[in-house]
């Protein structure tokens, strides 16, 4: 199964705590931080959420 690579590349601060939420729930914590997750619609919407704040691979 494919994987998905979720880089933090913006602040949290200013979002709301939707946004923040689902950034701890992706296990996102600061700028920089990466995270791998399994590509799964959850994390798919979980990503929509946060979209203008990470950025998105596909990692095999």
């Amino acid at each position: 199964m494919a994987q998905l690579k979720v880089t933090q590349r913006k602040s949290e601060i200013g979002g709301t705590s939707r946004q923040r939420d689902t950034l701890r729930s992706l296990g996102l914590k600061r700028i920089g931080d990466v995270v791998v997750k399994e590509d799964r619609p959850e994390i798919r919407g979980m990503v929509t959420t946060v979209a203008h704040l990470v950025d998105v691979e596909e990692v095999d």
